[in-house]
């Protein structure tokens, strides 16, 4: 019997978004291929064929990378510009709509890994941040159904071109201007949490939450 490529998908608490798509995916299904688990210790995470970090927020550290055969890292930009923290978001605020996602090798150089596989989805414009979420995750599940469909018959290619890198976003960077009008500030409303970082203004001294729904018009 051919023995089972051993699959972990490496996540943290923060992704809850990730993590609900991937348990309902076909990814974690039980087949005569793959024997797939998720973790969010990576600690645990030791021998494995192949590891998939999916927006984990931690560095991991190169005792880690050297525990596995093949450690793949996503991350929704269009490598190698957009390295860094948050791409979806300023790229959203960028004015951009059509956003790639790209899998690539995890090393020690930050983002900078040889890239297996690329897509795009492309956004409307009028997303709110658990739709842009969403799309992003079936977007990955997407992407690593493509490459598990090619393993190991595999390619990659290097990184080319200038990188360009996003900070680290705060809960102070949804603080909105209100001299600015709506149609000015959308962008940076839809890609705000409405529970962990919501927009938010101050107005005389006081400090006001603004929390963005999209409203059903058929009952409204």
């Amino acid at each position: 019997m051919k023995k089972k490529i051993k699959i972990a998908y490496l996540l943290d608490n923060t992704n809850n978004w990730i993590l609900k798509n991937l348990k309902n995916s076909e990814l974690l299904k039980k087949n005569n291929k793959y024997n797939s688990k998720i973790f969010i210790n990576v600690k645990k995470i030791i021998n494995y064929d192949l590891v998939f970090i999916l927006n984990y927020t931690k560095i991991l550290k190169p005792s880690f990378l050297r525990k596995n055969k093949l450690n793949l890292a996503i991350h929704s930009s269009d490598l190698p510009e957009g390295k860094g923290f948050a791409p979806i978001q300023w790229q959203i605020l960028e004015g951009k709509n059509k956003i790639y996602t790209t899998l690539f090798e995890a090393v020690e150089k930050f983002d900078s890994g040889r890239i297996f596989e690329k897509d795009y989805i492309l956004l409307k414009g009028t997303e709110l941040y658990d739709e842009i979420r969403y799309h992003q995750a079936k977007l990955i599940i997407k992407i690593i159904k493509k490459f598990l469909n090619k393993y190991p018959n595999i390619k990659s290619k290097r990184q080319v071109g200038k990188s360009t890198f996003y900070r680290h976003r705060y809960k102070s960077d949804s603080k909105l201007n209100i001299n600015f009008s709506i149609k000015k500030l959308f962008n940076q409303m839809r890609v705000a949490n409405n529970e962990k970082w919501p927009s938010f203004f101050y107005f005389k001294k006081k400090k006001f939450i603004i929390k963005i729904f999209k409203a059903n018009l058929k009952n409204s």
